[in-house]
């Protein structure tokens, strides 16, 4: 007797009706996201139990692209903790942007040994310029409607960090800055708002990117956090008048660097103290005892803290609960090594574009995990932050 029973791919494969395929994986879908979620939850949807660890709160929407076509599905939500299909490959598509530039690097010839094993080892050998193409048009669509989306509400606190790679660029190998955007909305949800590369110390870049941002909806900014890059204050300052808090650990390196190397555990131990302050008045009184004491024997760091009290401190004019969160740019150091994770296959890119594929595939990814679990800051000291008065930036040092 013949097994009349058909594999669900050979159905497609066959050109059985797609939509009624279609219909069949989303429902099939819909079962299995309640079931999971039933169990990530302890307890059934709407049933009383004592089991229960968490309640759902809601859905959210995200493309399911099959063999039988995109299927829409709706994404249970909970109160606490997250919850993410079992049947969704979370690092999809950062991996096959991984594959597209390494495949980009070895059709354009400039290939190491290394990326040549590897394209091999991808079963990618013999890939033509068009097959490459192809695949990067459909990973840059994606990636390029990511970083695009509009922005809507009020975004108070707006991280921002780069890290460097090496690019080809006119035959030469020069260094570009992947800037990294990171925001947290007025309902306490962070996001990826952007990716871009250009000349980190240009103000004229800094103040381009930080339109595009506005241009795209970003609104009620109050704080930026960034290590201290050249023309990044002004351009704050001029697309959404906010204060710019410097990066605390960045500044604690720069700042070592003008001290001897002996004593710098001891200044490291000092200059902890400043941080370890209960209030804003506290911190800068100890910071100008610091840099008092400092003075005699170390003049170059008694300088560079008598120039940048303001910016290392703007944290403390914000709510203490949030204090760990906007006190440097740690929150995105998750992110840059993800980008640098990759990096490290490629070595050198070919173009700019394939950074933004490199960098932007695992960031969406990234920001589909941040829309499942509990809020980032929590909306009581978020609305303290959209009353509280920006503070003012002192006066830029020549």
């Amino acid at each position: 007797m013949t097994d009349a029973r058909m594999a669900l791919p050979d159905v497609v494969e066959k050109g059985a009706d797609a939509d009624l395929v279609r219909d069949m994986l989303a429902f099939a879908a819909d079962q299995i996201m309640g079931a999971e979620a039933d169990v990530a939850a302890g307890a059934a949807k709407g049933a009383r139990s004592p089991l229960r660890e968490a309640h759902r709160n809601g859905y959210r929407e995200r493309d399911w692209d099959t063999r039988a076509g995109r299927i829409e599905l709706a994404i249970p939500r909970l109160r606490k903790g997250s919850y993410f299909p079992s049947f969704l490959d979370p690092r999809r598509t950062a991996e096959k942007a991984l594959v597209a530039v390494v495949q980009e690097v070895y059709v354009h010839g400039i290939s190491t040994r290394a990326v040549d094993d590897l394209v091999k080892a991808l079963g990618a050998g013999g890939m033509s310029k068009s097959q490459v193409s192809r695949l990067c048009a459909e990973i840059d669509t994606r990636v390029n409607a990511f970083l695009g989306r509009p922005v809507e509400g009020r975004w108070p606190c707006l991280w921002l960090d780069a890290t460097y790679l090496k690019v080809r660029d006119g035959g030469r190998i020069v260094s570009r800055a992947v800037i990294i955007a990171v925001a947290v909305n007025e309902d306490g949800n962070r996001e990826v708002l952007g990716v871009a590369t250009g000349p980190s110390e240009a103000e004229t870049f800094w103040t381009d990117f930080l339109r595009s941002l506005a241009d795209r909806g970003l609104r009620g900014v109050k704080l930026v956090i960034a290590d201290d890059h050249k023309g990044l204050r002004a351009a704050a300052r001029r697309v959404f008048n906010a204060t710019l808090q410097r990066c605390r650990v960045h500044w604690m390196r720069n700042a070592l660097a003008h001290a001897p190397a002996k004593p710098r555990a001891a200044i490291v131990a000092v200059l902890k103290t400043i941080f370890a302050q209960d209030t804003k008045a506290e911190a800068v009184a100890q910071w100008n005892t610091v840099a008092d004491a400092l003075g005699e024997k170390q003049p170059k760091l008694s300088a560079v803290m008598d120039a940048s009290r303001e910016d290392v401190l703007a944290w403390m004019d914000f709510p203490k609960e949030h204090w760990p969160q906007i006190a440097s740019t740690n929150p995105l150091e998750r992110l840059n090594k993800e980008v640098k994770r990759r990096a490290d296959v490629v070595g050198i890119f070919p173009n700019d574009q394939a950074i933004i594929r490199l960098g932007g595939a695992p960031m969406l990814e990234i920001n589909d995990e941040w829309a499942v679990p509990r809020r980032y800051m929590s909306l009581d000291a978020l609305a303290r932050i959209l009353h509280t008065d920006t503070v003012r930036l002192p006066a830029m040092v020549a």
